[in-house]
């Protein structure tokens, strides 16, 4: 869906004295036109983690390192996903009076990534047998998002354009010539469908395969800019 934003003109008369040289007289007009279009998400962000606590903490590296490397050589064997791992954390647990180290507790991520939701999905289930889910995000990919606002930025110049001509016929002048021209893009946050704890209550239910919906991104061009009216 395309949406159109014509804002209030900010008019400024300015004048200039006659000169030798162009003994013209233009009015000056800041314009300002935005365009905004919402597109599918086409990227989902799965981060899974596990963690455990152990008094010998060379035990508990050597665990965690164990069921990472489980998890990510059963998520790499889908080549259309991109499998990396994530942060990987040890810090002391101490006792009442935080004065003795009593136990270590690490905790380590794999992070997915693709752009085929169910695949993603169908290697989150595999995992939830040995990995915890921490969170999900959908996302706009770059070259999607660049496409999308190379044609929004032809859109709002156009938009621009019609306000311009609006402005010199109120004016009741016989063209103009466009001073200052900014262009600015704006991305918002997608709007996911389906929350990180609502597909661990669904992994919980023993869903192999948790349904996700991507949701929407906005995607906005702003065509700021100032125009001399001139006047007959």
């Amino acid at each position: 869906m395309r949406s159109f934003l014509m804002l209030p003109l900010v008019m400024g008369l300015a004048f200039t004295g006659q000169s030798l040289a162009e003994p013209l007289n233009y009015n000056q007009v800041s314009l300002r036109a935005e365009v905004q279009q919402s597109v599918n998400n086409d990227t989902l962000t799965v981060v899974l983690f596990t963690e455990e606590q152990d008094t010998d903490p060379a035990k508990l590296a050597n665990r965690i390192t164990d069921t990472l490397n489980k998890g990510l050589e059963t998520a790499r064997q889908n080549q259309n996903i991109k499998v990396t791992s994530g942060n990987r954390v040890s810090q002391p647990v101490y006792d009442e009076k935080r004065e003795n180290i009593v136990a270590w507790r690490e905790r380590g991520e794999i992070r997915l990534e693709g752009t085929d939701f169910a695949q993603v999905s169908t290697v989150t289930g595999d995992l939830l047998d040995e990995l915890r889910l921490d969170n999900m995000s959908f996302s706009l990919s770059p070259s999607s998002r660049a496409t999308t606002e190379d044609s929004l930025i032809k859109e709002a110049i156009d938009a621009f354009k019609r306000r311009a001509d609006i402005a010199t016929q109120g004016l009741g002048g016989n063209g103009y010539k466009i001073v200052q021209l900014n262009l600015n893009t704006q991305f918002m946050s997608p709007r996911p469908y389906m929350r990180a704890n609502s597909m661990a209550m669904a992994a919980d239910a023993k869903m192999a395969t948790p349904a996700v919906e991507g949701g929407e991104a906005d995607v906005t061009v702003n065509a700021d800019g100032v125009i001399e009216v001139q006047v007959p």
